[in-house]
């Protein structure tokens, strides 16, 4: 079956995996790891990793603590993923480095992906790091990171960098086959589900509770998470990450684990967004050559083709982009704040850096950050 490559992947590997069930990091697991994601490196697929393992590897490092007495111990918690965290790392760097991959780390709490600033700053870090082939690995910065501002799980975690760069494919990886129809440990009869086409109360049912003591999910927050990315254009696939070259295989399109095909387009998810919100009082005029730009070429707003900014709002809100004529011809994230726009419009982008003493990109609107309306 000739099945077309996903574009952008994002790989989550939970603790369980990269353990292989074991208290100490599998060096070979994450070696073969490494080995996967530079096949795909080198037939154009960019990869993005959501990794636990923090937690593991410091309480390998200091000789740890009882799971379950570990578990319940959140300043014990943190003190190991303080250590750990630069250690994965370390070990992540040596090993991709094997195969001639660049590795970067990102630590994202919920706070930063609510934030519009934060959020687009994210966005603009991951999606440049995947642009000049840079793999990034990203977890919840455990050792700091408080009840309120959690994501939870890496489970949900993996569902939001998804939709932050636009991955067509997420592949969580467990210590499981993926979706049972019942509690296989419990059940001779339970069958594994090859794809989930709607996620609806029965599934929810089959999804269960509890992870492993070396976890933090179980396969409850697997399929939270499936339901936020299928619902942001995502598709999702859940599998053994003990299944061999599972990677490749399931980014080739093989049937392993349980699929969930997206719901929307990515298109369609980003342009529900973005008209969703409140953007009344948030305006750019743009001249006639911009309005070609944007309607009938596909481009970016530059400053060059405002020329006029009208409403307060900050960098990394929704604004209203206007032809000369007052017709609406698009909303987008801007990346300039108002005060800064109404310096450089009909500049250059080349003279912002120079009039603002900083820049954030030749763009105020990305394309990718913006719905044309007419």
């Amino acid at each position: 079956m000739n099945h077309p490559l996903p574009r952008r992947l994002v790989i989550k590997l939970g603790t369980s995996v990269l353990t292989a069930g074991t208290d100490r990091l599998n060096r070979p697991y994450m070696v073969d790891l490494a080995r996967q994601v530079a096949a795909l490196r080198a037939a154009g697929v960019h990869v993005a990793l959501v990794s636990s393992g923090a937690i593991a590897a410091g309480r390998e490092r200091l000789g740890g603590a009882p799971q379950q007495r570990a578990r319940a111990n959140v300043p014990l918690k943190q003190m190991f993923a303080a250590v750990g965290q630069s250690r994965l790392m370390h070990l992540y760097e040596q090993l991709f480095e094997l195969y001639g991959l660049q590795v970067a780390q990102a630590l994202l709490t919920r706070d930063d992906l609510r934030d519009r600033r934060r959020y687009l700053n994210a966005r603009n870090t991951l999606n440049l790091c995947i642009e000049r082939g840079i793999v990034p690995i990203i977890n919840e910065n455990d050792a700091l990171v408080t009840a309120e501002i959690r994501v939870g799980d890496n489970d949900n975690l993996s569902a939001l960098v998804a939709g932050l760069i636009d991955a067509d494919l997420l592949l969580i990886l467990t210590d499981i086959d993926g979706l049972y129809s019942a509690d296989p440990r419990s059940d001779p009869a339970a069958r594994l589900l090859s794809e989930v086409p709607a996620i609806d109360e029965r599934i929810w049912e089959m999804a269960g509770g509890a992870g492993t003591a070396r976890g933090t999910g179980g396969m409850r927050t697997k399929i939270q998470a499936a339901d936020l990315a299928t619902r942001s254009g995502t598709s999702v696939v859940i599998a053994s990450g003990a299944e061999p070259d599972v990677i490749l295989r399931v980014a080739r399109g093989e049937r392993v684990g349980t699929r969930f095909p997206s719901a929307v387009s990515h298109l369609e998810s980003r342009k529900r967004w973005l008209l969703a919100e409140t953007v009344r009082h948030s305006q750019l005029v743009v001249d006639a050559g911009a309005v070609a730009a944007l309607t009938r070429q596909g481009k970016s707003l530059l400053p060059a083709g405002i020329v006029a900014v009208d409403g307060s709002f900050d960098r990394g809100q929704t604004v209203r982009i206007y032809a000369p004529d007052g017709r609406e011809i698009a909303r987008g994230l801007t990346q300039y704040r108002a005060a800064d726009i109404g310096i450089i419009c009909g500049m250059r982008s080349a003279q912002i850096a120079e009039a603002l003493g900083y820049d954030y990109g030749p763009e105020v609107v990305h394309r990718d950050d913006m719905v044309v309306l007419s």
